[in-house]
């Protein structure tokens, strides 16, 4: 029997020298006890590997593949990673067969580590433990040992900040320059509450939007065992208990009327439905000419119309297809299931929504009964045209720097013609009266995606494409 000491058990440089030598001199995986302990009578392994005779090579998505399982906890993960790598010289093709099972399983381990970054990097709290010089501190338990994979985001989110997260695997410190990690520490090292959550738990309360609640998909993604270490954990249970009542009195109550001189002004306007006559002076006036549209049909079946939102001067518009059925009932863009996905993204990206324009290229809800639920129906060119009236003043009115496009639909709407996402995505383009053009997927796209390593892929490029708009609008801190 062979037995390789790894440094760590994250240690995949460690893991992979042995591997190769292994593999080079014939050694079976059955053959092989992985340890995690250094042996202190034998000399260090070296940085690097010298090339041993008949060197081979393995796919690209093999060595990603084993990057992430290291990072898993299961107990197997070693074995299972070098029976991978011996069976690739005689199935070079392994790694695409998702039949195998130990492809599948290693698949499996892989999604799970990547799940913890993405919990790791939403439930962190910061909280204060020292003010001169102002430094904070998180306590954070990952499922999976991603502590040092998650922490460069951290670094870009709070680059200005002095913060150490505290795990029992690792510890990671920011000095504003530099990354250090160290040790991993006990729970009764964890920072004490400060005076800002009960401010915290105040904002959460005031943005907490009980018609956008769905209770099962909020405790798949904001699971229990890390309700320890949020401060606003201690909220959940009332606001689920009062969010059905909360939201049927949103539906209940009256809009606030526009004042009369808007109103009487959007109805001078919807008499012939041409809307050329009368340019809107504010974005009051464009909300209350949509309650009054009659450019294209989609009027009649909607509940009302549902014009934009956000900050009159916003440097950052955003522009998706549609309203969907719960803003249509609402009256607010981007409430329903895309919204969430929306909000979640931006967050990531650190672009605060309060400082954007959100709208919509159509501005009712286009969709076919079935049963007693209402299916959305993309908008047609037409009705997209007919449409564009009110996206353009409401361009002219909030004159952003820069305007998101999320989706084929508003893709059209923003360029004037169909442009394509695939090909475009990740640049910023310019429109003839100088502002920027972002264009990405629309939130909706990411909730379609059957495949959860498309949808992954797919919804990093999103955040990568909310941020690319951010730095270009100068929102990022």
């Amino acid at each position: 029997m062979r037995v390789v000491r790894l440094a760590s058990e994250i240690d995949f440089d460690g893991w992979r020298i042995a591997a190769r030598r292994l593999r080079a001199k014939g050694v079976t995986p059955e053959t092989v006890i992985w340890k995690v302990e250094r042996d202190l009578f034998e000399a260090p392994a070296p940085a690097t590997p010298s090339a041993p005779a008949g060197a081979f090579t393995v796919p690209p998505a093999f060595v990603d593949l084993a990057r992430s399982v290291i990072l898993h906890r299961a107990p197997d993960r070693l074995p299972l990673l070098y029976r991978l790598l011996w069976r690739l010289e005689r199935e070079p093709r392994l790694i695409d067969n998702p039949a195998d099972p130990d492809v599948a399983k290693a698949r499996d381990m892989q999604k799970a580590v990547s799940r913890a970054i993405h919990k790791m990097h939403a439930f962190v709290r910061f909280r204060l433990v020292e003010t001169d010089p102002e430094t904070y501190a998180a306590w954070f338990e990952p499922a999976h040992r991603v502590t040092e994979a998650a922490a460069p985001f951290f670094a870009r989110r709070f680059t200005t900040m002095t913060w150490t997260i505290l795990t029992p695997d690792a510890c990671v410190a920011w000095d504003g320059e530099t990354l250090k990690v160290s040790d991993g520490a006990d729970p009764a090292e964890a920072p004490s509450e400060d005076a800002q959550e009960e401010l915290w738990r105040t904002y959460y309360a005031s943005i907490f939007n009980p018609a956008r609640l769905n209770e099962k998909m909020m405790r798949q993604e904001m699971p229990k065992r890390y309700w320890r270490n949020l401060p606003e954990a201690r909220l959940i249970p009332q606001l689920i208990e009062t969010a059905q009542a909360r939201a049927a009195a949103m539906v209940a109550a009256t809009p606030s009327p526009a004042p009369d001189r808007v109103l009487k002004a959007a109805m001078r306007q919807a008499r012939d439905g041409s809307y050329n006559s009368d340019v809107p002076t504010s974005l009051e006036a464009v909300a209350a000419g949509v309650q009054l549209c009659r450019r294209c049909d989609l009027w009649r079946d909607a509940t009302q119309g549902v014009p934009g939102q956000g900050a009159a001067n916003a440097r950052l518009m955003f522009v998706g297809e549609q309203p969907g059925d719960q803003e249509d009932l609402a009256g607010l863009p981007f409430i329903g299931p895309a919204g969430q996905v929306f909000d979640e993204a931006l967050s990531e990206a650190g672009v605060p929504r309060d400082r954007t324009y959100v709208t919509n290229a159509v501005k009712h809800f286009k969709h076919e009964p079935r049963g007693k639920r209402r299916i959305h129906k993309t908008p047609g060119g037409g009705e997209v045209q007919a449409c564009r009236w009110w996206l353009d003043h409401e361009r002219r009115l909030v004159r952003p720097r820069v305007i998101v496009a999320l989706g084929a639909t508003a893709a059209n709407a923003v360029m004037g013609k169909a442009t394509p996402i695939g090909v475009n995505r990740g640049k910023a383009l310019q429109l003839p009266d100088q502002t920027r053009a972002v264009l990405t997927y629309h939130p909706s796209f990411l909730l379609r995606l059957p495949d959860p390593d498309a949808r992954a892929r797919a919804r990093a490029e999103f955040i990568e494409d909310l941020r690319l708009a951010g730095e270009l609008a100068g929102l990022l801190d």
